[in-house]
């Protein structure tokens, strides 16, 4: 092993990817706790199918054109195929672990994101048309968007945006695809006219609680070594997600005179996903003003904006990961420093509360181009799949139940049925 390796360093990361690994099956878990029974496996299905799906797209294409040479800075080249030339090494990208170990971690990511997307496409998208958004959604939005923000060469990188840990690269890409796809696929059948309830809030709490785990993998994980950059991460992490519940339940109080275990959850999330951008720029106070400020806005883009256009993004996806984190990006513009402890954060200009203008300029660049690549790139998966394919189960299959029709299984057998 190369001298520049660090084990401990390594050890970090590895355990980091783990971490980050398990946060798609507690995305199951959360998703699948907020749909109707008869939904559930199918749900969890849709989210679950990325470790598969994605792990092996990673490691034929997905890596190499996200890290590999590049390309006109918008993509990397195909020299990395299958691994190739990805070793024990030093990486590139962080030389005290081996670069096998960062496209590991980075794999993580890429499982991740197009999951995201699969909550605001549940109880009436064909699975078969999941797995193929998602396969195409990788390749047309995420890959690009991970080497123009995170690759060498790439446009936005050379710009001078930051995104730490994937504000842009994942929450801001798959929630605004997600309400892309959620308006293009089309309303449940009974949207407006039935209520739709969580079926089990205990499955959310747990998907919850070990989602919040995994993000100090994620967050923490970003800095690629085990120093003090990776010790502020975590604690802005966990500060602003403890910020985004409290502010949360203060709101259900005031609005609707109780707090729920659902808001709280919520509230969680939304608070991790706007510091995953700044989580390794921006100090311990900006952390709690960024995760405080998120409920509100996420809270209004659910409960007013959601209402007024009448999308059905079944879960939230776009108000929570997308809002979230649009102002996660914006925030990264204003509060980020250029030095943490005295030592560099990888910023190049300080935020715009501090009287400096060009990293707010490019944080807004970046988010701009990161919507307009998400939408279009959707909107063009969607229309390919619709000339190709039936991508809606049938009206009678949307009311027996997605577990039943796609997969002939039942979580609950004893209550078929029971669901409308």
């Amino acid at each position: 092993m190369s001298a520049q390796i660090n084990p401990g360093d390594t050890s970090f990361l590895m355990f980091c990817s783990a971490l980050v690994f398990l946060m798609t099956p507690a995305l199951a878990l959360f998703y699948g706790g907020m749909v109707r029974r008869k939904n559930v496996l199918n749900t969890m299905m849709s989210t679950f199918i990325l470790c598969g799906v994605a792990s092996v797209l990673w490691v034929f294409i997905g890596y190499s054109l996200s890290f590999g040479n590049d390309m006109g800075h918008i993509l990397g080249g195909v020299n990395h195929l299958f691994f190739s030339g990805v070793g024990m090494e030093p990486s590139k990208y962080a030389g005290s672990i081996p670069s096998l170990l960062f496209a590991t971690f980075q794999m993580m990511f890429a499982i991740i994101a197009p999951a995201l997307i699969a909550g605001a496409l549940v109880e009436r998208m064909k699975f078969s048309a999941v797995v193929l958004f998602m396969i195409l959604w990788s390749f047309i939005v995420y890959y690009p968007l991970a080497h123009m923000i995170w690759g060498e060469g790439g446009f936005l990188k050379n710009l001078g945006v930051i995104d730490f840990a994937g504000g842009y690269v994942i929450h801001v890409s798959s929630g605004v695809s997600a309400l892309v796809a959620a308006i293009m696929l089309g309303k449940r059948r009974e949207h407006g006219m039935a209520s739709y309830h969580p079926h089990n809030i205990p499955m959310i709490f747990i998907g919850a609680g070990l989602l919040w785990f995994g993000w100090f993998g994620f967050n923490a994980g970003s800095a690629y070594n085990s120093g003090y950059q990776a010790i502020h991460a975590f604690i802005v992490t966990n500060t602003s997600g403890a910020c985004g519940m409290l502010s949360w339940l203060i709101i259900e109080k005031v609005t609707r005179g109780k707090p729920t275990m659902l808001g709280a959850a919520t509230g969680a999330v939304v608070g991790l996903a706007t510091i995953t951008q700044g989580s390794g720029f921006v100090p311990i106070w900006a952390a709690m003003i960024i995760g405080t400020l998120a409920s509100p806005i996420c809270y209004f883009a659910l409960s007013v904006v959601k209402a007024k256009f009448g999308y059905d993004d079944s879960l939230d996806v776009f108000g929570c990961h997308g809002v979230g984190g649009i102002w996660g990006g914006i925030a990264t513009g204003i509060f980020s420093v250029t030095k943490v402890y005295g030592s560099s954060t990888g910023a190049r200009w300080n935020g715009l509360i501090f009287g400096e203008f060009q990293l707010f300029g490019v944080q807004i660049a970046g988010l701009l181009v990161t919507v307009l690549l998400s939408v279009a790139g959707t909107a063009l998966i969607m229309l390919v799949l619709k000339a190709v394919m039936k991508i809606r189960v049938s009206t009678k299959e949307e009311a027996d139940g997605l577990d039943l029709a796609e997969h002939g299984e039942s979580a609950y057998p004893s209550f078929t049925g029971m669901d409308s």
